[in-house]
Formats: structure tokens, sequence, C-alpha cells
């Protein structure tokens, strides 16, 4: 076993707790309109989470553009503007040693959770549960 024990672990406290003070920058920003562009000014964008590299130097973050099919175009707009950003997000985090360099992925926990939510509530589904309960039922008597 290593001296830092198992890399299976997940992230660090430390990872977390960079990443959400990363993730809470981030949104001021894009709150406050700081980034002239006219497409991150008319979407309103939510930031779901940011994972931190384990040296902390890179930042990867979460988006969800609402009211968008298609969210590319709001990746491609935040990496666009990445060195803005950056610069932003060091008057914010001064107390950072390194400021990572943030990347964007689309968050598509929500997709699964509708997929999820659609299976439960499929006709299969359904009857299988009344099945179960009628069968728990029987039981008691």
């Amino acid at each position: 076993m290593s001296r830092f024990g198992s890399r299976d672990k997940g992230p660090s406290q430390r990872q977390l707790r960079v990443g959400e003070m990363v993730r809470h920058a981030l949104t001021l920003i894009l709150q406050r309109g700081e980034i002239q562009d006219s497409l991150l000014e008319t979407t309103v964008i939510s930031i779901s989470e940011v994972a931190m590299s384990p040296d902390l130097r890179i930042a990867t973050a979460y988006i969800s553009p609402l009211g968008l099919k298609d969210g590319q175009p709001v990746i491609k707009a935040l990496s666009s503007h990445a060195k803005f950003i950056r610069g932003r997000l060091a008057r914010s985090l001064s107390q950072m040693k390194h400021m990572p360099t943030i990347r964007y992925q689309l968050d598509t926990s929500f997709d699964n959770y509708a997929t999820i939510e659609g299976i439960l509530k499929s006709p299969e589904v359904q009857r299988d549960l009344e099945a179960s309960d009628e069968a728990d039922g029987e039981g008691d008597s």
C-alpha cells in the first residue's frame, strides 16, 4: 500500500473543498454577467459540480445550460473566454498557490435521472411492484 493510501477512495476533502470554492467563484462570475458574450448573457447556466484533479491544477466544471437542447455552443463560448475567467477567478481565489485550468463538460446526470424515472414509471415495473405488494400482503393474515 502506498504512503498516501489507496487511489480508489475518491476525491480527498481538500479536492472537494477547493472544487466547491471554484464552483462558487465561477457561479458569481456568471451571475454578475462579467463575461461579454451574447450567448452567455442570455443563457441561464447551472454549475452542478467542479471536480478537481489531485494536484488541484485542473478543474472540470460540469454545467447545464437551462432551456437549450444543445449545450455545446455554451461549452465553446466558455472555453473561448477561459483566459478572462481564469483571471477573474484569481481575484476570488487569491489564497490558492496555483490557479487551476478550467475545463467545461456538459452535466448529463439530470438526463440519467430522467431515464431512471421513466423506467420506474413504466407499466412493466409498476406491474412488478403491484405483484410484490400483493405477495407481501398475503403473509400478514
